[in-house]
């Protein structure tokens, strides 16, 4: 049976021309600094976004995590919003391991303006309130429905940071999608954060593997926590010569996917029991809002599955759609049929 799976762009597989690179990659011990493919790939990083230093690590939520780690003292609040990755689906860790409490703010699709931002900052010294020490923003934002931080947002939450004299930690997972977005240099964005984590999976295709970048003195402290956290690999090389090529040939072809993103949302949005907010469609992930009378979002993708459709259900009423390099035009034209079938 055909099957199209819409799941997660971490669903990608590593392209012909990864697995060759990986074949041949030079390998050294990275834990002694020693591998030249990861040193390449971290120079390459931190280059493309503009920052000092970057670090290697094996997953998103690593990066994040090490961020947190590394801007803050056990006690602090962070500021984040309400929906966001780091708040919601990395199993707690920026109180299991950071000792920090979250401070959340309700965004807008999933965008913190700054004058709500700037209400949650601590300003006082009293000793029985939690200081703050961070600010997160993610961009795009996964739960938002890959919604983009604009430049503007960005920046007048970044100039609070300086105000306030608070780092900005920005969990860049899908960052890459929201330059092509915007139709910016990824730089444009990240000038507006003191960290940033971007994933290589995902849309561009890696198998394995996250970057961290910031100051020297950053990464430097990251590294250390990175070791403390089991993340210090050896022959890593293997991996970064994957992530290479998806940063030398793999993010111009992003803009793919933000069309079939729209291909799909235009092709569903009329059918009957389907509710879906253009305005939203902005990357590669469709939000799809079920009022059928015959299905909850959860029996749609039951019934999605039979016919070799996959998808996530985010709650009773809600399907996530995530486009990626594996999902074509006709993969799209036979899941709106599919519906169609389903529905009408």
């Amino acid at each position: 049976m055909r099957v199209i799976d819409f799941r997660s762009d971490t669903l990608t597989q590593p392209t012909v021309e990864m697995r060759q690179a990986m074949l041949n990659a030079e390998l050294g011990d990275d834990v002694y600094g020693e591998d030249p493919t990861i040193n390449k790939l971290e120079e390459m990083g931190a280059k493309l976004v503009g920052k000092e230093a970057a670090l290697f690590v094996p997953s998103g939520t690593m990066g994040n995590q090490l961020a947190v780690l590394c801007h803050t003292q056990r006690g602090d609040e962070i500021i984040l919003e309400e929906r966001s990755h780091i708040y919601n689906y990395e199993a707690g860790g920026i109180a299991f391991l950071s000792g920090v409490q979250p401070r959340i703010v309700k965004g807008d699709n999933g965008i913190m303006s700054a004058g709500d931002v700037e209400k949650a900052i601590v300003t006082d010294k009293d000793i029985h309130h939690p200081q703050t020490g961070l600010i997160c923003i993610e961009n795009t934002h996964n739960m938002a429905g890959g919604i983009v931080v604009p430049l503007e947002a960005m920046e007048e939450i970044y100039e609070l940071g300086r105000k306030y004299s608070l780092p900005i930690h920005l969990d860049g997972a899908r960052v890459f999608n929201a330059s092509t977005a915007l139709g910016c240099d990824v730089r444009d964005i990240t000038k507006y954060c003191d960290s940033i984590m971007f994933c290589l999976s995902k849309g561009l295709c890696a198998p394995v593997g996250s970057i961290l970048a910031g100051s020297k003195d950053f990464i430097d402290k990251a590294r250390r926590y990175r070791k403390m956290l089991g993340g210090g690999m050896r022959q890593a090389g293997i991996l970064a010569a994957a992530g290479i090529i998806a940063l030398t040939d793999m993010i111009q072809r992003l803009s793919e996917d933000h069309g079939n993103a729209k291909l799909l949302a235009k092709g569903l949005k009329y059918i009957e029991g389907i509710h879906i907010s253009m305005d939203t469609v902005q990357s590669n992930i469709v939000m799809v809002d079920i009022s059928s009378p015959k299905y909850s979002s959860y029996s749609l993708v039951d019934k999605l599955k039979e016919k070799g459709i996959l998808a996530s259900d985010i709650n009773s009423s809600r399907i996530r759609f995530v486009t990626h390099k594996y999902i074509s035009k006709d993969d799209i034209e036979h899941t709106i049929s599919v519906f169609k079938e389903i529905l009408q």
